[in-house]
């Protein structure tokens, strides 16, 4: 039997089965999150470029089963992570971004629907049958930001080259504030 991830079956055989499918994938594994990587990463200059970033490792666990009280609702959950390499989009520098999901997914054909099942989202299956490794690929590539940063401004060259440049902080309501206060004092005796 092979890689429960990247077996193609219908929704419900994988609920009925009560499938718990363990993840450790390298990103290689996965085509279009991999491509994504490596077109942000081609902005660097080549000795910039982590050698490894194929290498990061697809963390985690899912289960499928249906959803208690639906009957037949085949549903999908669990959690998936993953340290990528990324180009931080303020200093245009190489740093590792952690992007974690935690899917509560209804597996439902696209003609199917559901309204009372508001702890989960409904994923539409164009075909009859899914492969798991296809449904983490595309939720991964949803979680990951619009413009990567540093999460940490002190890790983030642009802030810190920003930091050394000032030279003096400009407050411009600070004599307004003071005359609040002079007020303040003022109306109190």
């Amino acid at each position: 039997m092979g890689n429960p991830l990247r077996q193609r079956q219908t929704a419900a055989k994988f609920a009925s089965s009560g499938q718990v499918i363990e993840i450790s994938e390298e990103i290689s594994s996965f085509d279009s999150l991999s491509e994504i990587v490596e077109a942000d990463l081609a902005a660097l200059d080549a000795d910039k470029i982590p050698p490894a970033w194929r290498e990061s490792i697809v963390r985690g666990e899912l289960q499928f089963g249906f959803v208690a009280g639906g009957g037949n609702v085949p549903s999908m959950s669990g959690q998936v992570g993953v340290e990528l390499d990324a180009v931080c989009q303020r200093c245009l520098e190489p740093f590792r971004q952690r992007i974690e999901i935690e899917p509560r997914l209804l597996l439902l054909k696209a003609d199917e629907a559901v309204a009372e099942f508001d702890d989960y989202e409904v994923w539409e299956l164009e075909e009859d049958t899914l492969r798991p490794l296809d449904v983490v690929e595309e939720l991964l590539i949803m979680a990951m930001p619009f413009s990567a940063m540093h999460d940490n401004m002190a890790d983030c060259k642009a802030f810190s080259a920003a930091i050394e440049n000032v030279t003096e902080i400009r407050r411009p309501f600070a004599a307004l504030g003071a005359q609040m206060k002079q007020v303040e004092k003022d109306s109190d005796v």
